[in-house]
């Protein structure tokens, strides 16, 4: 009796795991049945919230569903990820993933470990830029010459973050001057105080001094990226000067790791079909940037990962954390 009755609750047990496999295909099929909303930690009009928009206009109609974005700012990142933490991992809620997210997880805050996300696509990725106010330096090797005789104040976004590790790291590798930092409320105010004179650099991405570049007012003087950018190409690498520093401002988009694997594909293939558009193509020449920036998870994936691991290291030698 008692073997008949275990082999009953066997069964009923088999048959509960097919219905859910069933269940799970079905809604991995259906997917997805209502809006999606995307958690990003910048306000209306930053770089994250203009790529997430960019992506999600061609999106909707891969997805066929609405897409809505939901701010949650504060830390620099750490307030999205505390956020997101909370939401289901069924595919609904997608977080928009960038270097100050890193650099938040590296310090130790906002709750959650880069193994926790799954990456799904690459929407830019974005050099950073130290600019100059034209007229000031006669070129890349004054520039450095100058901070070997004595510190300059660079204007950033943020404190502890790339922009200050960007120029820090740019100083350390040279054997500069320690610069001085002055932070701004954004790229586009810092871009005006450096026209301004307030700040004798600046870190700022291409698009952030877009119409300041074609006034002729600021001189973007040093790339830190392995390459040159097509749009302004005869501006040198940090590493043509002799300094081996590369920091890129990334944005891209994942999901929680346990999310249904059918879920998550689908997911990549619609973000990476939706930003090879030439909507999103489009946008991506008109901020100084091409079709390279877009990649699917098996680039993503290796570089947040090494992302926050090369956050942390530049942040323990400067001394941001323990």
């Amino acid at each position: 009796m008692n073997i008949a009755k275990g082999r009953s609750a066997i069964v009923a047990g088999l048959a509960s795991v097919a219905l859910l496999a069933t269940t799970h295909l079905v809604s991995a099929e259906d997917f997805p049945s209502k809006a999606i909303e995307v958690v990003t930690h910048a306000g209306a009009g930053g770089g994250t919230d203009v790529t997430t928009r960019m992506m999600m206009l061609r999106a909707r109609r891969e997805l066929k569903q609405d897409m809505i974005i939901v701010n949650k700012k504060g830390g620099g990142g750490a307030g999205a990820l505390e956020y997101y933490k909370t939401v289901p991992a069924d595919g609904y809620t997608i977080l928009t993933f960038t270097v100050g997210h890193a650099a938040v997880m590296a310090k130790g805050k906002g709750g959650m470990l880069i193994d926790e996300l799954r990456p799904l696509a690459r929407g830019t990725d974005d050099p950073q830029i130290l600019m100059t106010k034209c007229g000031n330096y006669t070129d890349a090797n004054d520039f450095i010459a100058k901070q070997k005789e004595a510190p300059i104040t660079y204007g950033v976004t943020h404190l502890g973050n790339i922009d200050d590790v960007s120029a820090f790291m740019f100083a350390k590798k040279g054997g500069l001057e320690t610069p001085k930092m002055l932070p701004f409320d954004g790229g586009g105010e810092l871009a005006t105080q450096l026209v301004a004179g307030a700040v004798d650099a600046a870190v700022l991405n291409l698009a952030e001094a877009s119409a300041q570049i074609e006034a002729g007012e600021i001189c973007p003087t040093v790339v830190l990226a392995d390459q040159r950018m097509a749009k302004i190409g005869d501006v040198p690498t940090a590493k043509e000067l002799g300094i081996p520093v590369s920091f890129s401002t990334v944005r891209g988009f994942a999901v929680h790791k346990d999310t249904p694997p059918e879920v998550a594909e689908k997911l990549e293939a619609a973000l990476i079909k939706s930003m090879n558009h030439t909507v999103y193509q489009g946008f991506l020449t008109s901020v100084g940037l091409d079709s390279t920036s877009v990649a699917g998870s098996d680039v993503w994936g290796p570089q947040i990962k090494t992302t926050v691991n090369d956050m942390g290291a530049a942040l323990k030698e400067l001394g941001f954390i323990e």
